[in-house]
């Protein structure tokens, strides 16, 4: 299964962890990555905690545990690539489960993208059976 698929058809939820350049680490719980036509994950990050440790420290690492009673899921270890300040792309990416003036109220957005460096099953050091593309 292509990994892009796997955020689209599964449910579950995502936590993604990122360090300070002191190495102070925070954890978030995040949505599901928009998975990009080039392989990459990006997220829409306020400007809170995790947003200033990935410009400290662009390694991060998410984690989605799917719904149910197992565990299943994915880590995925990540770097930062770049980020887009677009105002029409953020808000195209941005899910319609959010009023526009209630996004509006928590503050500006920026959309960072990550290349993937690997990829785990969420217990072990199993692969998952999904692929992705390492650029």
């Amino acid at each position: 299964m292509q990994l892009k698929d796997y955020f689209n058809q599964v449910t579950g939820t995502g936590v993604l962890c990122t360090a300070d350049a002191n190495g102070v680490v925070n954890v978030a719980i995040y949505a599901k990555p928009h998975v990009t036509d080039n392989g990459r994950l990006a997220f829409l990050m306020r400007e809170r905690s995790t947003y200033r440790n990935i410009g400290e420290n662009p390694s991060a690492s998410y984690l989605f545990m799917e719904a149910g009673i197992s565990y299943t899921g994915v880590r995925i270890q990540l770097l930062k690539q770049d980020e887009e300040e677009d105002e029409e792309l953020i808000e195209q990416m941005t899910r319609d489960w959010i009023s526009l003036g209630a996004d509006l109220s928590l503050g500006p957005k920026h959309l960072v993208f990550f290349r993937i460096e690997k990829i785990r099953s969420l217990v072990g050091d199993g692969v998952p059976d999904l692929t992705w593309d390492l650029q």
